[in-house]
């Protein structure tokens, strides 16, 4: 594929030798209705090239700049090729008490014969007055010579290069966290050969849930369709989703897929997906079902049907816990519950809010903190509910009594302790629909 240079060149190329062929055809004779038309096309495309070679031939060498409180930071403005007209360049900063540029303002002077392939650099100063963000554009006079749509940059200051890597580390942990979270409730799963005790609703809502993640993160990750509607509404934006949460979410879906399968495989009882769990759970099919025949039909944008995905997902944390915290209470036990997972989990959202912490402190934005009410709010709403989970586990229902099912013709036998000294039970009667132990006969 041609480069756009090499565009400009062939079209300067193409237009020269129609309008040479059409002014000077080897006669005398005056140019015809057709030749007048090809100097036309001709005049037509060299405005073209001329109007693209004015254009976009200046850029920073930088987009992103991280910057400590009263540090200054050296970019460059690249000019590529001279300009016909003396040129002003001033940056409009969107906040100006957080970073400010020396010079503000570029003087570029024209050329009588300029020089296109010339290319000139020009250093600014970037200075961080206080912790915070700022977008940052440009402003060409006169205007319509130069197009800087695409020329801005994003300026990040902040109080410590510390707290900044602190940061990025507690991320990373984080990660790991909830990654291996999901092993601990399947190592228990296959050493008990039963997930009796382990509420299937949870596990529906939560393949669920990260399914729609996965749908959200691979779509904005790797369709550029995507990718465009995304940035055609945030022109000035990273892409929010990075590789490690495009691989966070599958490897979530493939660990749910795991332990469910072990649902199919191991001891279970009568559990069952209860029927309000298959009403919420057909309810958002139904929501996933109208906004992807929307998204088809090209009724709403395809990033729109993933926003829809993400609501899902946020709806999802939000009650997927309960039906276990049920459980737990109406069988008076956590058995078969993971409390390994809920401890790398209250570790995982943990971190994560410390980490929103210390970032609006570097950089003094706490308006993103506090107004990030979803973030937070999840994050908070996760954490209760590990504490919760502790305190059924260990204050509670802490007993962990090992359970014997004998003949009431045994009821006279003996007998003996493991050698780890668990307290048994010699149960005469066993209701399984209601869980219910009779214990009168005790050894």
């Amino acid at each position: 594929m041609l480069s756009t240079r090499a565009c400009i060149r062939q079209i300067n190329k193409t237009a020269r030798m129609a309008l040479q062929s059409s002014l000077f055809p080897g006669s005398t004779g005056a140019c015809s209705s057709h030749r007048i038309s090809v100097c036309f096309f001709a005049m037509f495309l060299l405005g073209f090239s001329v109007a693209q070679t004015q254009k976009e031939r200046l850029y920073v060498n930088i987009t992103d700049i991280n910057l400590l409180v009263d540090k200054t930071l050296l970019f460059q403005v690249i000019q590529v090729g001279e300009f016909n007209t003396s040129l002003t360049v001033a940056a409009q900063i969107q906040h100006p008490d957080i970073v400010q540029f020396s010079p503000p303002v570029i003087e570029i002077p024209g050329s009588a014969d300029p020089n296109t392939t010339a290319i000139f650099t020009y250093d600014v100063s970037a200075y961080g007055k206080s912790p915070g963000h700022s977008e940052v554009t440009f402003n060409v006079t006169p205007s319509g010579i130069v197009n800087l749509q695409s020329v801005f940059l994003r300026v990040t200051v902040m109080y410590s290069y510390h707290i900044y890597i602190i940061s990025y580390i507690m991320g990373w942990i984080y990660f790991v966290a909830w990654s291996i979270s999901f092993y601990l409730q399947i190592y228990i799963n296959f050493k008990r050969k039963s997930v009796v005790g382990l509420n299937f609703d949870f596990l529906a809502l939560n393949i669920m849930g990260f399914t729609m993640y996965s749908l959200f993160n691979c779509g904005l990750y790797f369709s550029e369709v995507i990718q465009g509607q995304y940035f055609s509404r945030h022109p000035r934006s990273h892409n929010p989703i990075q590789l490690n949460d495009v691989f966070f979410s599958l490897h979530a879906c493939f660990a749910t897929l795991v332990t469910i399968t072990q649902c199919f495989i191991y001891e279970r009882e009568d559990q069952r997906v209860s029927n309000v769990g298959r009403s919420i759970l057909g309810a958002f099919s139904g929501v996933v079902i109208v906004t992807a025949s929307l998204g088809a039909a090209n009724k709403i944008e395809w990033l729109d049907f993933l926003y829809y995905c993400s609501y899902i997902k946020l709806c999802i944390t939000l009650i997927k816990y309960v039906p276990q915290a049920y459980m737990n209470f109406k069988r008076k036990s956590t058995v078969g519950w993971s409390i390994g997972n809920i401890f790398l989990d209250f570790t995982g959202g943990f971190l994560s809010i410390l980490q929103m912490t210390l970032n609006a402190y570097n950089y003094n934005d706490w308006i993103s903190f506090f107004g990030d009410a979803t973030k937070f709010g999840l994050g908070a709403f996760s954490l209760a509910f590990d504490i919760f989970f502790m305190l059924q586990h260990y204050v509670f229902y802490r007993l962990d009594k090992e359970f014997m099912i004998v003949d009431s013709s045994d009821e006279g036998s003996t007998m003996t302790g493991s050698a780890d000294s668990s307290e048994y039970f010699l149960i005469k009667t066993w209701h399984a629909d209601e869980k219910k132990y009779d214990l009168e006969a005790k050894s």
